[in-house]
């Protein structure tokens, strides 16, 4: 299929044309729909197209009326709605359509002047700030004709609900509204019935998408004590020599630690996480992509909707608690039809975690031992180290019954005159 076949304004295919082959699969699917204005309820990993699938429709619909604000998305998280706001961007300032990006850790009075000087026609947002900024008048809603929920079940995971509520509730009542995720709990679809009129379904064939993707990751699971994995992570990143390495640990103070023990190797590394401000948070992504920047220690803040070109190697220092999560990291790598590896470091304390992996991927994920690193720690084997003094002592006091009982036996001695 072509990009002249989906219905779409014939300037927009012109540009698409010169920049695209084809359309993808989510595209095929969503945009005819899309440009009838209706609700979509749109299920589409990461990395499969899907800002476009809906970016595209905004942009026809700006195009109609460039006159006034008739789009909003919402993300999850600020990296998020950067990327989204680049991606759509991209193609709406060659054909005059204006698009603006608001997101919190960015000065907001920066963000109050840029919507007085000229109306956007597509906001991309995360919905703390939109909210802050319609409070205070900023902007007005009652133009609204699309709106877009990006990432669906992250919006709803992270505790957003309520603001997209809040924001749904300020926007015109016939609207159209479409849904895009990666997964859709039971949760996340009974929330869409309620927003969504008659939604178009649509699901994208993510899983052959997937498979394929995973042949062209060379993953390597290793099994070290607890205390090895910063040494053990020094040792495969000096080893394997990638031009550029992901490192996600699962706390943001673990990030910061790490990233200064790497940089005391030789290493040069930054940490990313949500305590960075925002401005710290897009310089460093942008060292990274550009190479100045060997080494990204982060927190899941970048295990979706983020992407880094030619991306060589991910590693797992920690695995996350998620198995979901742990396909949406090594997603990062191998993308553009590119090859990827991934190496994870796993204690036995993770071997929970492991196992929901193996089961969610349908993958043996063995593992293996890394040399110069012997495996000491030994897994808990649930029984308790209590000495058995100690445990017929417990005994013993639980079958007591009064306070006298719990007093020595042995007779008090007078104090002397």
């Amino acid at each position: 299929m072509t990009f002249s076949s989906l219905n779409l304004n014939a300037k927009l295919v012109s540009v698409l044309e010169q920049a695209f082959s084809t359309p993808t699969e989510i595209q095929t699917l969503s945009l005819p729909e899309a440009v009838k204005n209706r609700d979509i309820f749109a299920m589409a990993q990461t990395g499969s197209g899907k800002t476009l699938a809906f970016g595209l429709a905004l942009i026809d619909q700006a195009m109609k009326d460039n006159s006034t604000l008739s789009s909003i998305v919402l993300t999850p998280t600020r990296e998020l709605a950067s990327q989204v706001g680049k991606s759509i961007e991209s193609i709406a300032s060659l054909l005059e359509v204006n698009t603006l990006t608001l997101m919190g850790g960015v000065d907001k009075t920066l963000q109050v002047k840029q919507l007085k000087q000229q109306t956007p026609n597509i906001i991309v947002a995360t919905p703390g700030r939109l909210l802050e900024l319609i409070s205070e008048k900023a902007l007005e809603t009652n133009t609204i004709k699309s709106l877009v929920l990006d990432e669906a079940d992250r919006l709803l995971d992270m505790g957003f609900w309520p603001d997209v509520n809040t924001i749904v509730g300020l926007l015109p009542k016939k609207r159209q509204t479409m849904m895009f995720s990666a997964t859709f709990s039971n949760e996340l679809k009974q929330k869409a019935t309620a927003m969504l009129f008659q939604p178009k379904r649509i699901k994208a064939k993510a899983k052959a998408k997937q498979d394929n993707v995973t042949e062209r990751i060379n993953e390597t699971l290793y099994l070290v004590n607890k205390g090895s994995k910063t040494k053990a992570l020094i040792s495969r990143l000096t080893q394997l020599q990638a031009k550029q390495a992901l490192v996600f640990v699962g706390a943001k103070d673990n990030a910061d630690a790490v990233c200064k023990k790497l940089n005391k190797a030789g290493i040069v590394s930054a940490a990313l996480h949500g305590d960075k401000d925002q401005t710290a948070r897009q310089e460093t992504l942008a060292q990274f992509k550009s190479g100045e920047i060997h080494t990204l220690v982060a927190t899941d803040l970048l295990a979706r909707g983020v992407h880094i070109d030619d991306l060589p190697l991910v590693i797992n220092m920690e695995l996350p608690s998620d198995a979901k999560t742990y396909v949406h990291r090594i997603g990062r790598t191998a993308r553009a039809g590119k090859n990827g590896i991934v190496v994870s470091l796993v204690c036995h304390g993770e071997q929970a975690y492991l196992e929901a992996i193996r089961e969610h991927t349908g993958r043996s994920l063995q593992l293996r031992e890394l040399e110069g690193f012997p495996v000491t720690d030994k897994p808990a084997s649930g029984e308790s180290k209590r000495a058995p003094r100690d445990k017929q002592a417990n005994r013993r006091t639980n079958k007591k019954s009064s306070v006298k009982q719990f007093k020595s036996n042995k007779p008090s001695r007078k104090p002397a005159k």
